[in-house]
């Protein structure tokens, strides 16, 4: 289908940007499950989750650092998405956190919005983020948050994906939050942006301030104090500011320090107007770091510039109250240059472990040199030359003054030479053209066309009469010469000249390499095509299309934009922005482009805000317009692209003026043409009135001349007019060569509006398309004549809004007038006057088709002016001809129509995709023969109603509504088939032209699924018994293997076609459709909806064939619709059963939701309120609701989740509604599911009233077939093949088994075969009226249906939630060993610890128990023989522990939790004065653990870091364990290090054995442990000193003292002697 050929593939005139700026609903899902490896030592850690400024905190964990929160947050922002996209989310773990402190930071982890939503599903699933800390980078991971991130736009679903085992998620490293792309290990990085100075800034006051502040100043300063701030990653950089300064220099650099590749995409550099109030945007420009790098092998870092940016933004003069000031902020288009900003961005790896690197990543504002003038490239002066051709669609509401057009280039006219040489802003718009002259006399700018009043071209446009002459403006102006940059985006090649920037040389490089790979790839990829992946190939494309896209737009400016302003009276109104790259001039022919020197149709739209709704919707102005930019020097030929046939005009006669462009154009050469525009239909056109339907007719604009505007006929009360008519234009006028026509013919504009009987004409949609034109000289006929009908897709502002079926050709009247032109025959029979249908060869060839309708009957019907709908008719239209139904008498008591069939003949088009669409309406018939339109709905593909007659053994039954492709097999019973069709089936043997299939044995398939239920190591389940099992075992078992149960992650009817596999049900809409939506979004928008009908469609051509008429039983009176039940009431017993509700949006404050089922079905209401569920938004119900109904009156059931609150009424979450009739009329059986295997009792136990072999019999005989015979040796044969079964036939059990097996299999049976519904459980979004299209959550449920007149199904399976098991665990601390010392001894100064052991199981740390103090143990021994008992409540299934307690003391009830059953075990040293000190601590999972070491010199660190090379124990399993496990703490460096043993015994008992055998905590009674024999250090030294002093002075210093003493005595001996030696001397020597 062609689209519009204007401007690249602009959607209309709007920008492809104006989308991205409306506001929207957008909510922003993040979970956060768990965080692990938390780097601190005993830490209580709180997560927050900030986005923007909105901050939400989960709860506090106490002492662990791998905390387990499994906490759900909803961010619902209504921002346009750019904003969104550019929002920062940060997770970051906090530590000890309270009202009164606000907790130290660990560390934190920073992503944009964007890129969560540029993943696959729009989000990370279960995924690790990384912390680090931002003031110190050198620190590496601070630890682990695993979370899912989500974010969700009005009308995305949320997929969950398949849970995977929790084993590939503790994978860390393996999982992280990061997109595919970025390597796991990201390095730190400095971002340096340089900002140098600034030009062409807008006046930011007005005059009347600037004379104030002369008056009292005495001087006139520039009023504008301009700095640029700079944000990235959620952080802010400011230059400094320059007072009063239009052309501001900064010479500053801006530092921000972020890991590399940062995962947030754009850099938001803003000029801001400093001020005492507020500070004001200038201008904003965005970088975008994916388009100034490049991550492949021969990639290069981020970088850019020097370079200017041209910023955009609202128009220049000044005023107080800037309507647009929006634009200057970033968000939608700039209507005017604001200003240029000289920038550079240069990126460094840092080497983190270098002595220089600052830790912090504040930001730093530091001076850097000045950058030489031709950095940027050499100044050039610049020519702009521009031709306004035609000038028509002037929106009339802009009123009759006269009006011009203005074009400017940068600021205003670039820069304009004056005689003072002053670069002065000319504000004012002159009463004729600005002409300035210059010293020469040289003229240097004519930049706006010459006012002119416009003239009527109908009741919605004028035009300007410019008829032969055409004005002109040219401009010169001074910019830096970069033309090669846009060269480049215009084609990729060679760079040599001044002001090359790395980026540019770069850039270079890898546009060469991705144009050559593409190339191969292109070239490969052509050989590949085949008919089955066409698409995928086509998506290829597409890809490269996008990649081409991406390269080709250039990151670094040189030429700003020009703007060009439609400007009446002196205001301006509308404004076209044109990109100086796409009229650029280049000597080589590819680097020109694309519209230089081209005459291109340009529409002008409003500036801002204004441009959105419907106000921007009608064409402020369309203008025929060439535009040609270049080098002044390369000037010569900027008229060559014009249409030929004209005279230059000058502004100034005279010599020497030959070089100055025209001012206007004389055209003297003209075509006359007749314009042929055949408009046969349009389809799903806009619904412009109340009714929800519309009177359309079509406008048809084209030529200079457009007062040729003709309309077609008004077609009342349709979305889907069938127009048929052919408009002629006689004399349309077109200027130039008659040969530049043919190729490049002008536009037709084609408006489609909605008549109103009062008022004007509502506007409904447009579209383009350009003529086949013939000259005189060609001859009519193929392969371009007569031309064939398309499609042209209608648009509505941004939104498309139908389609129209139309051709057109454009015919040169010769020299012999209008005689040569080929003749218009249309369809004689029909006299329709004036109008003329169109002609033979182009309308489509027709037949006769005749519509077979099934009327079953109309549901849901709202009130229509207020009144109820009671006598309802449905009315169906197609191509002119139409049918009634028959009328419901009392719609109340019975909505089903009386008379089933009802048929019509219509002509309609051989080719199926010209067919018309069918129209449905239903009327109330009110008293006095009033009717009144309900609603309405076009069917507008009938393809599937087609109804093509198969091979002659096809029932028709089966045949109805079912796509041709499906029963174009044919089903041929030999081996290949059967296997081709039998994927599951295990043997397949010939034999007697009979396919023999063998059925794998059931009952061993059964066993095998029980025993490998957990991941192979569990041993025990095998011995389980049949009564240990029930439904929720069956339901995890399935989660994880899908076998047992199915389970749906959708709705059961979008896996089965809706179950419309004969019924469909088609919505009935009323009402206006809003303006700002698409066709799409107002089809799903439930306002509009008023009901439903159900019935189907057949459509055949006619005469009808014989075989179908000639089958058994034919009833003439159904048609084709053979074989249908009858549309009686039926009665119903209907069970609903409730499984568990995920992901529920919260509905209080606190951030949870209370929620409770209410089930809604006709006039019955459950609300089981008193069961609601505190504080949880997965709550887990388990529930079965048995209701009674009425088949067709109860045919929706709804079932919703509230939220229940103690005051005031309870809030609806969200509900979900079933069409219960279409499933219990569908042949693929959803009343209830077939299970895997048959049971009679336990939880497998069969739920069907009927027995399998009943069923299987009923399915035969419905299809009309032989009933199953059962043989001998488990054999039954069904439709000509025969299943053998694994067992004898002994009992009816084996039969049950054996027509279980074939139902299992019922799609491979030929002809009547579909899949039947198995046991399943089906996963429904949950969706509430006040946030339309937004999901509130999910509830995984499933109904059975039993019809009354059966026999009595048995009792609702019970699936109420398991009761937690109480358990006691006891755990017997022995003793430890080689735990680290601490203290420091008093007295001795040698080291000690005064040993304890902390003990509690992870959720219950107010339980937490402590051994008692093993005093001053020397040697990191510790003796305990101390009992820690912990009692829980515990889920085997889920494998967690269940906590009831309340959140606070204000909760109202206790909020259940589920916890991983995780004991935690700690060591600790006593202090008597401080905090006591942390040692080391060790984490046991009771569900898989290292098996403790023998002793203690086994036990090491390993056990701890490779935990999977160990062998594992479940204490659940082996009930008693005993051994030594490591104690760990981190060290400086982060790394894990040993600091303790412990022998511990761990026992666990059932709450019953508990009982029967207590045991006393510690070492009391009963079954006291033995004290500890502690070496005698133990005993405090002030309980007895002595004794400590003396085990002091023996145990350590008894040497020392020994060796005291004997010197001592040495001394002692040595001062005796000394001291009686002379004495003893004089003795002796006397001989005294």
């Amino acid at each position: 289908q062609p689209m519009s050929p204007i401007r690249g593939d602009q959607k209309l005139f709007q920008s492809h940007d104006s989308k991205s700026n409306l506001i929207c609903c957008i909510t922003f899902i993040v979970t956060v499950i768990e965080a692990r490896q938390l780097v601190g030592l005993n830490m209580d850690p709180v997560v927050c989750v900030e986005i923007g400024d909105e901050k939400k905190y989960t709860s506090m964990k106490e002492s662990t650092n791998c905390p387990y929160y499994n906490e759900y947050f909803v961010f619902d922002f209504h921002v346009p998405p750019d904003v969104m996209f550019d929002k920062i989310l940060k997770v970051s773990v906090i530590h000890s956190k309270n009202l009164l402190r606000s907790g130290t930071l660990v560390g934190s982890f920073k992503l944009d919005v964007g890129t969560v939503y540029t993943q696959p599903e729009h989000q990370f699933f279960h995924k690790w983020a990384t912390l680090c800390d931002p003031d110190d980078i050198t620190a590496g991971c601070k630890g682990y948050v695993k979370c899912d991130v989500a974010v969700v736009k009005k009308g995305d679903t949320l997929k969950t994906p398949h849970k995977t085992n929790e084993t590939d998620e503790d994978d860390i490293e393996g999982n992280l939050l990061l997109p595919d792309d970025v390597p796991a290990e990201r390095q730190w990085a400095r971002y340096y942006v340089k900002i140098y100075r600034a030009e062409g800034l807008p006046k930011m006051n007005t005059s009347i301030m600037a004379n104030v502040k002369k008056a009292f100043i005495g001087e006139n300063k520039d009023l504008v104090d301009p700095y640029v701030q700079v944000q990235f990653a959620g952080q802010k950089g400011k230059t400094s500011i320059q007072k009063s300064s239009y052309e501001p220099i900064w010479n500053e650099q801006i530092v921000f320090t972020e890991q590399f590749p940062p995962l947030c995409r754009r850099m938001k550099v803003q000029i801001r107007d400093s001020d005492k109030v507020n500070d004001v945007a200038i201008g904003t420009h965005f970088i975008d770091l994916r388009k100034i790098a490049n991550d492949g092998d021969k990639g290069f870092l981020p970088t850019l510039g020097p370079a200017w940016a041209n910023m955009y933004g609202s128009t220049r003069s000044y005023t107080l109250m800037d309507e647009y000031q929006d634009l200057n902020e970033g968000l939608g288009e700039g209507v005017s240059f604001r200003a240029r900003l000289l920038i550079s961005l240069a990126v460094e790896i840092l080497d983190t472990s270098s002595a220089e690197v600052m830790c912090s990543t504040e930001v730093q504002v530091e001076g850097v040199s000045n950058i030489s003038d031709n950095a940027t490239g050499k100044i050039e002066e610049f020519f702009l030359f521009g031709c306004f051709l035609e000038a028509t669609m002037i929106d009339r509401k802009i009123g009759d003054k006269p009006i011009n057009f203005e074009v400017t280039i940068g600021k205003i006219y670039g820069r304009l030479k004056r005689k003072g040489g002053d670069d002065e802003e000319s504000e004012l718009i002159h009463g004729s053209s600005d002409e300035e002259v210059d010293d020469g006399g040289d003229m240097t700018s004519v930049s706006s066309t010459p006012p002119m009043k416009p003239v009527i071209t109908d009741r919605n446009y004028f035009h300007l009469p410019y008829f032969e002459r055409k004005p002109c403006i040219f401009i010169k102006s001074w910019w830096q010469d970069q033309r090669r940059r846009l060269y480049n985006a215009n084609i990729m090649d060679r760079i040599n000249q001044t002001g090359k920037t790395k980026l540019d040389r770069e850039r270079l490089k890898l546009c060469m390499q991705e144009l050559e790979n593409m190339g191969q790839q292109a070239k490969n990829m052509r050989s590949q095509v085949k008919k089955s992946n066409v698409k995928d190939k086509i998506k290829l494309a597409q890809n490269f299309l996008h990649k081409l896209r991406f390269l080709s737009d250039e990151p670094q400016h040189s030429v700003p934009d020009i703007y060009i302003w439609m400007i009446s009276n002196n205001k301006r109104i509308a404004y076209a922005r044109v990109p100086s790259k796409d009229i650029l001039f280049s000597s080589v022919e590819e680097e020109t482009g694309k519209d230089c020197g081209k005459v291109q149709t340009t529409f002008f739209k409003l500036p801002g805000k204004k441009s959105f709704g419907p106000a921007g919707w009608t064409v402020q102005a369309k203008t025929e317009l060439y535009l040609w930019l270049s080098l002044n020097r390369q000037r010569k030929d900027y008229l060559s692209g014009l249409p030929n046939g004209f005279e230059e005009n000058k502004a100034v006669k005279g010599p020497g003026i030959q070089s100055t462009p025209p001012i206007s154009l004389m055209y003297t050469m003209k075509q006359i043409f007749q314009l042929r525009v055949h408009m046969y239909q349009a389809r799903s056109l806009f619904a412009a009135d109340s009714t929800g339907l519309s009177d359309p007719f079509a406008r048809v604009f084209f030529s200079t001349h457009s007062q040729l505007i003709i309309s077609s006929q008004v077609l009342n009360e349709t979305l889907c007019p069938t127009w048929d008519q052919l408009l002629v234009f006689d004399n349309v006028e077109l200027y130039g060569e008659a040969g530049e026509l043919r190729d490049d013919p002008p536009i037709i504009v084609i408006e489609i509006y909605d008549q109103d009987t009062v008022g004007k004409a509502d506007f409904m949609g447009r579209t383009f398309a350009k003529p086949i034109t013939k000259m005189s000289d060609e001859h009519y006929g193929p392969p371009r004549f007569p031309p064939q009908l398309e499609y042209y897709q209608i648009y509505r502002g941004n939104g498309t809004a139908g389609e129209m079926l139309a051709a057109f050709e454009l015919l040169q009247i010769g020299p012999a007038g209008k005689a040569d032109l080929p003749p218009i025959d249309g369809p004689s029979d029909i006299d329709r006057g004036p109008i003329l249908p169109v002609p033979i060869g182009i309308r489509p060839v027709l037949s006769k088709y005749r519509i077979e309708v099934l009327f079953w009957g109309l549901r849901d019907l709202k009130r229509v002016n207020l009144a109820q709908v009671d006598r309802p008719r449905v009315d169906i239209e197609c191509a002119g001809k139409s049918i009634q139904s028959a009328l419901i008498q009392n719609y109340k008591k019975n909505p089903n129509f009386s008379t089933l069939v009802k048929w019509f003949e219509v002509d309609l088009p051989e080719n199926e995709l010209l067919h018309p669409p069918l129209n449905i309406r239903v009327v109330d018939c009110r008293a006095f023969g009033r009717y009144t339109l309900v609603g309405s709905n076009a069917v507008t593909s009938l393809r599937k109603f087609i109804y093509r007659p198969s091979d002659k053994s096809v029932s028709n039954w089966s045949a109805m509504g079912v796509y041709p492709e499906k029963k174009a097999v044919k089903y041929v019973s030999s081996v290949d088939n059967a296997l081709a069709f039998i994927n599951s089936l295990v043997v397949c043997v010939k034999m007697n032209s009979v396919s023999l299939i063998l059925l794998q044995p059931d009952d061993e398939k059964g066993g095998k699924g029980k025993k490998k239920r957990k991941k192979g190591e569990e041993v025990e389940e095998e011995e389980l018994d049949e009564s240990m099992l029930d439904w929720w075992s069956k339901y995890f078992a399935s989660i994880e293997t899908l076998k047992e149960v199915r389970m749906f992650n959708r709705e059961l009817e979008y896996q089965f076609d809706s179950f419309e596999d004969w019924l469909h049900t088609f919505n009935l809409y009323r009402g206006k459709c809003s303006d700002d939506a698409n066709v799409e979004q107002n089809a799903a928008d439930e306002d509009r909806l008023i009901g439903k009908f159900k019935g189907s469609l057949c459509i055949y051509k006619v005469p009808v064939f014989d075989e179908v008429s000639r089958e058994m039983g034919f009833d003439s009176n159904m048609g084709m619709f053979q074989n249908i039940p009858h549309n009686d009431p039926v009665n119903v017993l209907i069970r609903v059963y409730v499984i568990r509700a995920t992901e529920l949006h919260p509905a209080d404050i606190n951030g949870k939701a209370d929620p409770y089922i209410a089930i809604k079905l006709g006039k019955t209401e459950i609300k089981d309120k008193e069961n609601y569920i505190s504080k949880q938004l997965n709550p887990l119900f388990g529930k079965s609701f048995d209701i009674e109904a009425t088949l067709p009156m109860d045919s929706t059931l709804t079932v919703s989740i509230y939220d229940w609150d103690l005051v005031g009424t309870d809030d609806l979450i969200g509900e979900t509604k079933i069409d219960l009739e279409n499933r219990f009329y569908s042949k693929h059986r959803p009343t209830c599911g077939l299970s895997a295997s048959y049971a009679i009792h336990g939880y497998n136990v069969w739920r069907d009233p009927l027995k399998p072999t009943q069923i299987l019999a009923k399915l035969c005989k419905d299809g009309k077939m032989d009933p199953p015979q059962y043989g001998p040796g488990g054999r039954v044969k069904v439709a000509n093949r025969v299943y053998t079964g694994p067992t004898e036939i002994e009992d009816e059990n084996g039969m049950y088994h054996l027509a279980l097996a074939v139902l299992n299999r019922w799609e491979d049976i030929p002809q009547i075969g579909c899949k039947l519904v198995p046991e399943h459980v089906e996963t429904r979004p949950l969706l509430n009226p006040d946030k339309p299209g937004m999901e509130q959550g999910r509830v995984e449920m499933w109904v059975d249906m039993f019809p009354k007149d059966m026999p009595a199904p048995g009792p609702a399976l019970d699936i109420s939630p398991r009761k937690p098991k109480k358990f006691e665990l006891r755990v017997i601390v022995w003793n430890t060993d080689e735990v680290v010392l601490e203290d420091d001894d008093i007295f001795t100064g040698e080291k000690s610890s005064d040993i304890f052991v902390r003990g509690w199981l992870k959720g219950q740390q107010e339980d937490k128990q402590d051994t008692d103090v093993h005093y001053h143990s020397l040697t990191g021994e510790g003796n305990f023989n101390w009992r820690f008992i912990y009692p829980f409540d515990y889920l085997q299934a889920e494998e967690k522990i269940v906590i009831s307690k309340k959140e606070s003391m204000f909760s109202w009830d206790e909020t259940e939790y589920k916890i991983p059953a995780r004991l935690n075990l700690q060591v600790w040293d006593a202090d008597h004065f401080s905090a006591d000190d942390f040692l080391g601590a060790i984490e046991l999972d009771l569900n898989r653990f290292p098996r403790g070491a023998k002793t203690a010199k086994q036990c090491s660190i390993d056990m701890v870091i490779n935990e999977q090379d160990m062998p594992m124990v479940n204490i659940f399993k082996q009930k008693r364990i005993k051994g030594w496990w490591p104690f760990v703490a981190r060290d400086e460096n982060d790394e894990l290090e040993i600091t303790g043993k412990v022998e511990a015994e761990l026992h666990l008992l059932t709450g019953e054995e508990a009982e029967k055998s207590p045991v006393g905590e510690g070492r009391n009674e009963p079954e006291p442990l033995e004290k500890p024999n502690r070496p005698d250090t133990t005993f405090m030294w002030f309980i007895s000193p002595l004794k400590a002093i003396r085990y002091l002075i023996c145990n350590n210093y008894k040497w020392l003292i020994i060796k005291i003493v004997v010197a001592l005595l040495l001394l002692a001996m040595l001062g005796l002697f000394i001291y009686s030696m002379p004495g003893y001397m004089v003795k002796k020597l006397l001989g005294a």
